[in-house]
């Protein structure tokens, strides 16, 4: 595996957010960053059309990424950029390049009025099969929006970083999940928000009304059990500040109104090398489509 951060760069507005942040991660990396255009080819027929022969592909497929590079440069003067533009199945060769990378970032488009992601087709099939981590990051998202509010109430990236979230599955811990969550938040110098939802066992929910003490026995059992994982990771990072939130209810909801205080949301999801389908896991489904900042999402055994 390359030291590089690898972002997918199709000329969206989407793609080009992903670029911008990719290019901040990368300085926070201290890593090259590479953009990799990824031209389909038309079927036949249609390549045959005007607006679509191959004078005009080639235009785009060489001002696409020589212009957002150049503009990357210009604000990010510390980093690396280098262009690859590779031809095939847009979401297969961007999981193969993720093989090479760090990370891999992505553009989603921001559903309009509403918070969340629309994940398209290609980056899904992309979470879905990389083994790399990945980053989907909304149209529209800029570096203050992962900031604190400066002293006048605007945000600013001049102030510090909004925490980093960690969705974390206390049953399964996965030692990649929790090493990235803890890097990420080490790296912007922020606290470690460590989110752990959980629900009430069916043989529980009809004795509640008699026995309100039982939930909370049980929230006490969950929040220990938390502390417990989180303890030794807590002593690897002593400099990162983690904040435990053990809650009852659905995690996906919990760490979506997380989101709207972070920088950064973490999930896992756990590898199924079956090529065929698309499964990501129904926490990180639901928090890709919905949280409020971009959301790593990190593939586990």
């Amino acid at each position: 595996m390359s030291r590089t951060v690898t972002v997918g760069l199709d000329g969206s507005r989407e793609s080009l957010a992903a670029a911008e942040w990719a290019a901040r991660e990368a300085k926070l990396r201290e890593l090259p960053l590479r953009l990799v255009n990824v031209w389909e080819p038309v079927p036949e027929p249609m390549a045959q059309a005007p607006l679509l022969g191959a004078e005009t592909q080639a235009h785009w497929r060489e001002r696409i990424p020589r212009e957002a590079a150049a503009g990357l440069r210009l604000r990010h003067p510390g980093v690396e950029i280098t262009v690859e533009q590779l031809t095939g199945r847009a979401s297969e060769v961007l999981v193969a390049a993720s093989k090479e990378s760090e990370l891999l970032v992505l553009g989603s488009r921001g559903l309009s009025g509403l918070g969340g992601f629309l994940v398209g087709s290609i980056g899904q099939a992309v979470v879905a099969h990389a083994e790399t981590p990945v980053v989907l990051v909304r149209a529209g998202e800029q570096a203050a929006g992962e900031h604190e509010m400066d002293p006048a109430g605007i945000p600013s990236a001049a102030t510090g970083f909004r925490p980093v979230v960690l969705g974390l599955d206390i049953a399964r811990p996965d030692d990649a999940v929790i090493t990235f969550a803890f890097e990420e938040a080490a790296r912007r110098q922020t606290s470690l928000q460590v989110v752990h939802g959980w629900n009430l066992p069916p043989h529980y929910v009809s004795s509640l009304p008699a026995a309100p003490e039982t939930a909370v026995e049980l929230g006490r059992q969950d929040a220990a059990a938390l502390a417990a994982v989180l303890g030794p990771w807590k002593e690897k990072f002593p400099h990162v500040r983690v904040v435990e939130e053990s809650r009852a209810g659905s995690p996906a909801n919990h760490l979506v109104g997380a989101s709207r205080e972070a920088s950064l949301v973490v999930v896992g999801r756990r590898i199924r090398r079956n090529p065929f389908g698309i499964h990501i896991g129904s926490v990180a489904h639901a928090v890709l489509h919905h949280a409020m900042t971009p959301v790593a999402v990190v593939a586990h055994d």
